[in-house]
């Protein structure tokens, strides 16, 4: 069966620019999602939901200047619905580096719950994913999906009226929320009280359910030439990674090498890949390149090498303050035997020109969850078909 209804257009490459942004703790963050919604169509219906209260962030024991708040809220659905558009607005843009918000379905709301209840004050840490054992399940049809991503420049997340994703009775949305506070050093910068706009509908029965399908490749930037210092060390880098973050999060560096590289053997340098075999048939429609400050491009393509070669994501000039969901031209229909790749180039000589990074002692920068480290990251929007 072939997807025939697409993303809309809710932002495009245009406009991106190689220049770092100079001014501000993010550049042009200031009006980020300010954007109005597109008008409600036949069926739908919007639902307005804010975090309970406001939340100052600070950054973690061990050091660093970023903290990762997961926020729980009710959506109070009776009935399932599809989520076919989405729309986080960020209070504090100042600090607010990006967010994920996540659907748990009622089997797991329990365990969400626990978790909230045990953490003192509002929300809980949760570096890496949602911080839910049990329930942070990414790619189970069981456990929480991904359902939208917000980062700089993005405005409303929105899809055509016969697909979205399927949240049933007593599920539970989190926010995850990445706060930077590098402009103050690692001190509480403000207070914030994000909020999420969720557009549903009750679907019919030729509605197609989405998901998401992230493509992560390793960051293995070295210090320039003329950079020494003791972090320019990846060992020390990673060992500080995992001081500011946790095992789980220090760990991905190597992991990553591990299934992207043959061998397992880092592999300096500027540009990193990694291939991804396709688990299952679907058909993809849109995707959204993640990288922090030192990203210069960034591409996903699917058989790269083959006569059936194909870009399906290509973000040539990385411009972090405007990070935007951005629809393939029309829908590419993947399976078992394809091969996905994303490839990311980095540039430590953009640290020199960037008051939130030049301040900061060289570093052999690998993935971590900080705005001072890096990732690589394809995230695709697709919808599962019959084999």
């Amino acid at each position: 069966m072939t997807l025939v209804t697409a993303v809309a257009a809710c932002g495009s490459d245009a406009g991106n620019s190689a220049a770092p942004p100079t001014a501000g703790p993010h550049g042009m963050h200031a009006g980020a999602s300010s954007a109005p919604p597109q008008p409600l169509r036949a069926g739908e219906r919007f639902l307005d939901l804010r975090m309970a209260e406001a939340y100052t962030p600070t950054a973690p024991e061990g050091g660093g200047t970023d903290e990762y708040r997961c926020q729980l809220i009710d959506p109070g659905l009776t009935r399932a619905a599809f989520l076919t558009g989405t729309q986080f607005t960020p209070e504090n843009v100042a600090i607010a580096h990006h967010a994920i918000v996540y659907a748990v379905p009622p089997d797991r709301a329990a365990l969400v719950r626990e978790q909230d209840a045990k953490t003192p004050g509002l929300g809980w840490q949760c570096f890496g994913g949602t911080g839910v054992p049990g329930a942070d399940v990414e790619g189970d049809d069981q456990g929480a999906t991904w359902v939208d991503t917000w980062a700089p420049g993005a405005t409303e997340t929105l899809f055509t009226q016969d697909i979205g994703f399927k949240v049933g009775p007593g599920s539970l949305i989190i926010l995850q929320i990445h706060y930077n506070l590098l402009a103050t050093d690692g001190k509480p910068a403000g207070s914030d009280r994000s909020a999420v706009r969720l557009r549903l509908t009750d679907g019919t029965p030729q509605t197609r359910e989405l998901g998401t399908l992230p493509l992560d490749a390793p960051t293995d930037l070295p210090c320039a030439a003329d950079e020494s210092g003791p972090l320019c060390d990846r060992a020390a880098s990673i060992a500080d990674v995992t001081k500011r973050f946790g095992p789980d999060v220090g760990e991905s560096a190597d992991r990553q090498v591990e299934e992207c590289n043959p061998g397992g053997v880092p592999k300096p340098g500027n540009t990193q890949t990694c291939d991804q075999k396709v688990p299952a048939p679907m058909t993809l429609f849109a995707g959204f390149g993640h990288m922090h400050l030192l990203g210069r491009a960034i591409k996903v393509e699917l058989n790269p090498g083959t006569p059936n070669a194909k870009v399906v994501l290509d973000v040539p000039q990385f411009n972090f303050d405007n990070q935007r969901l951005m629809k393939l031209p029309s829908p590419v229909e993947i399976g078992p035997g394809d091969t996905l790749r994303v490839t990311c180039t980095h540039d430590a000589k953009l640290r020199r020109l960037l008051p939130q990074l030049k301040k900061l002692p060289p570093r052999y920068v690998v993935w971590g969850d900080g705005t001072s480290d890096e990732m690589c990251t394809g995230i695709m929007t697709v919808s599962p078909r019959a084999r």
